[in-house]
């Protein structure tokens, strides 16, 4: 049984500051501020990504984000 993919609903999007900081945000709520090297490192990759890379380079900037074994809730058969 294959689990469904999480990031195929694309809850992550950014937006770019004048001030050259980068917003991610999971489902509208802003989760990391990227600044400086690595606002510039996280732009210079996402720049030539599709939207399923681009979905993936985000998750991965928020760092110890949604990995996947949290609890299901009442979803879960126990």
């Amino acid at each position: 049984m294959e689990t469904p993919d999480p990031l195929a609903s694309m809850p992550f999007s950014y937006a770019t500051r004048s001030d050259g900081t980068i917003v991610i945000s999971y489902r509208t709520a802003p989760v990391t501020i990227l600044r400086g090297r690595s606002a510039e490192r996280f732009s210079t990759r996402i720049s030539g990504a599709d939207a399923a890379a681009a979905q993936q380079l985000m998750a991965r900037a928020t760092g110890n984000f949604k990995r996947g074994n949290e609890r299901e809730g009442k979803r879960s058969a126990r």
